[in-house]
């Protein structure tokens, strides 16, 4: 069962977060290994694996969570990667955020921007656009 676990997460967050994903991941392996585990198996092989919402919704509910919680721009850049990945537009990504303005405030929404920004920079040096 854990293979299959492990196997499922695996697949599920190259998927998504492909090298930026895999990267966490590896940065992991020297200090806390099985939190790696954890994230593959629970978080990707568990509940993104689950059925009633597409990935597009679940990585739109992710960014959005991580603004609001706040202090977690690495794993915020990972996900607007996941999103852009999954075919979430950046236009889409801001405008989520803009929803978040009256439920968690400006400086939360501004920080998500601001990470937004330097990702969709990032890709589109990477892409030669």
């Amino acid at each position: 069962m854990e293979n299959t676990r492990y196997q499922r997460g695996t697949d599920r967050l190259n998927e998504v977060d492909g090298n930026t994903g895999q990267n966490v991941i590896d940065s992991l392996e020297t200090i806390a290994p099985d939190l790696g585990t954890y994230i593959i198996e629970f978080a990707f092989g568990d509940i993104y694996c689950r059925e009633g919402l597409s990935l597009q919704e679940r990585e739109l509910i992710t960014i959005t969570s991580l603004l609001t919680a706040g202090g977690c721009e690495p794993q915020l850049a990972v996900h607007i990667n996941g999103a852009l990945n999954v075919g979430i537009s950046p236009k889409k990504v801001i405008e989520a955020f803009i929803q978040c303005i009256p439920y968690t405030g400006f400086p939360k929404v501004l920080n998500a921007v601001n990470i937004a920004k330097k990702v969709f920079t990032e890709r589109e040096t990477k892409e030669g656009k």
